[in-house]
């Protein structure tokens, strides 16, 4: 059985209740399949039959039979409800700005199937069948990313995604190579699908929600937890090869200032530091203090890791909670409903609303920002022929003044800390819309764009200070040789048959490893794009974590 044999036998079950933002990821990335359970079916059915209930009664209510935003008064007749859900959508794809990536869209979508799955919105089976259908077989929506406030949800970028469910809109169809932008009937036609036509609410139910929103935290909370790694990582080879002490990671300091954030990133860099000779080479050196972006990476790097984990606890409920406007209950479970009948209650509230993930995703943001402002000023420590060691050259140039080395890496790294400082907050901002119905918006989807564009610039500032301590790394045997009564030309390890390393710690050496398996040693002036690329995709695609799995904390 092949790896994509298992993949396709081992579908990640939705059930509106246990969807993690690893999961989202998966199905997002990696194309891992999804499915429904059998009891969020029976769910789906019975909030269908409420909603059933609710249309054949003649009773006024809001997304089923009336307008909607400030047009809430305006009644809708029966034989134009049908009609109203498409204008809906329609009238709603209104985005602008860069398309969604692929990741970003199936993001939105998996985690829109599992709020409509929870059995409160009163879709039809069918059209999670097809939402389903289009996951599985690579039907991906062309979704304009901007356009959501945040309230009543991310409603641009869901119509765009919901347009093609009812053969409208565009798609990307296929795989690699194969892969076409077509229409969306024709899309929906090469899996086998029909164009829906809409039923009462079904509309609203698809795009009231902060699915976008949620779908971005849930990439940016794994990515940002895999670039804090790489960044505890790379400090921690950044502190070896700028000969400063991991004293300041002691348990003795962490267990009386103990956030768990920075007992953490204590662990990890003593974790990654075991086993160092360069530590222990220098563990009595005359030196008192390192800078406080060596002496205080945990505090700062812990930091990070709370406000990653804020938004994780945030996103995690969320993946999993209805936040799509009014909701549909059993009649006996309210306390106040405002209109339904005998076995259904139609509440109209506010769980469209983002705020709840969009403070947490400035939260985020800024504690990425100063993530990669501590890193950049490591990378500085590293190449700086002012602040840096004796044993390194100017900027890790092998012939200084002929080769400008890294030098001008680090001007990209101030760049990008540049413009993560220059993007504003979106979520302290509120323009009121819908002719004032709507008065207050949380903004959280752009809130989540800004996040996500603030860690690929961090990413980049980290995989930098990688390779720099990678390279500096190739001269701290010089340092110590003298000290260790080793002969630079004819040393030799114990067994004689080797030149003599002095060791980097264990999870230290592997992160070094991780780099030159991508990046050669600095022998000479080259472009550098490519390997700062490659060494931030390791990041991005777990290939840093991986590499230090072994090392890290469990």
């Amino acid at each position: 059985m092949t790896a994509e044999d298992v993949k396709r036998t081992n579908p990640i079950e939705l059930d509106g209740e246990t969807l993690r933002p690893e999961d989202v990821v998966a199905v997002a990335r990696a194309g891992t399949p999804v499915a429904v359970t059998d009891d969020a079916r029976e769910r789906v059915r019975a909030s269908r039959e409420r909603v059933r209930d609710v249309v054949d009664s003649g009773e006024p209510v809001y997304g089923l039979n009336t307008g909607f935003g400030e047009l809430v008064d305006e009644r809708i007749p029966a034989d134009q409800i049908q009609r109203l859900q498409t204008n809906l959508l329609r009238s709603h794809a209104a985005g602008a700005g860069r398309e969604l990536t692929t990741e970003e869209t199936r993001a939105m979508m998996v985690s829109r199937i599992n709020a409509l799955v929870k059995g409160y919105s009163g879709v039809r089976e069918v059209v999670i069948d097809n939402l389903l259908t289009m996951l599985n077989e690579g039907v991906t929506p062309v979704v304009r990313s901007r356009g959501s406030l945040g309230a009543s949800g991310d409603l641009a970028p869901l119509a765009h995604m919901s347009l093609v469910l009812i053969g409208e809109g565009e798609a990307v169809h296929g795989a690699g190579d194969e892969r076409v932008r077509v229409s969306g009937d024709v899309a929906l036609e090469a899996v086998g699908l029909e164009p829906l036509s809409l039923a009462p609410k079904e509309g609203l139910a698809l795009i009231n929600g902060t699915q976008l929103t949620v779908g971005l935290a849930s990439l940016l909370v794994v990515d940002g937890e895999r670039v804090i790694d790489a960044a505890d990582a790379a400090g921690a080879l950044t502190t070896e090869v700028t000969l400063g002490t991991t004293a300041t990671s002691d348990t003795a300091i962490h267990d009386v200032r103990p956030h768990s954030g920075q007992q953490e990133s204590a662990a990890t860099v003593r974790a990654l530091t075991s086993e160092s000779e360069i530590v222990d080479a220098h563990r009595n050196c005359d030196r008192v203090q390192d800078a406080y972006s060596l002496r205080c990476l945990p505090q700062v790097h812990g930091a990070v890791r709370d406000a990653l984990s804020h938004l994780r606890a945030g996103v995690e409920i969320e993946l999993n909670s209805a936040t799509d406007n009014p909701l549909v209950f059993p009649a006996d479970s309210v306390d106040d409903r405002a209109s339904g009948t005998d076995s259904a209650a139609v509440i109209s509230g506010g769980n469209f609303h983002g705020q709840p993930l969009a403070l947490r995703l400035e939260y985020a943001r800024l504690a990425l920002i100063d993530l990669g402002a501590i890193s950049e000023r490591r990378v500085d420590r590293i190449l700086n022929p002012n602040l840096q060691e004796p044993h390194l050259p100017p900027f890790l140039a092998p012939e200084s003044g002929l080769q400008s080395g890294y030098m001008i890496a680090q001007y990209t790294a101030a760049a990008l800390l540049n413009e993560c400082r220059s993007i504003g907050a979106a979520s302290s901002d509120n323009t009121p819309v819908s002719g004032g119905q709507e008065d207050h918006v949380s903004m959280s989807a752009q809130a989540a764009l800004n996040a996500r564009r603030t860690l690929e610039n961090v990413r980049r500032i980290v995989a930098t200070e990688a390779i720099c301590a990678t390279q500096a790394a190739e001269y701290v045997e010089d340092a110590f040789d003298e000290e260790l009564g080793v002969d630079e030309e004819s040393s030799t390890s114990a067994d004689g048959d080797q030149p003599h390393h002095l060791g980097l710690g264990g999870g230290t050496g592997s992160l070094y490893d991780c780099v030159r398996e991508r990046v050669p040693p600095l022998e000479d002036d080259r472009v550098l794009d490519a390997e700062l690329d490659a060494v931030a995709t390791a990041i991005e695609n777990g290939s840093v974590d991986t590499s230090l799995s072994e090392w890290l904390p469990s």
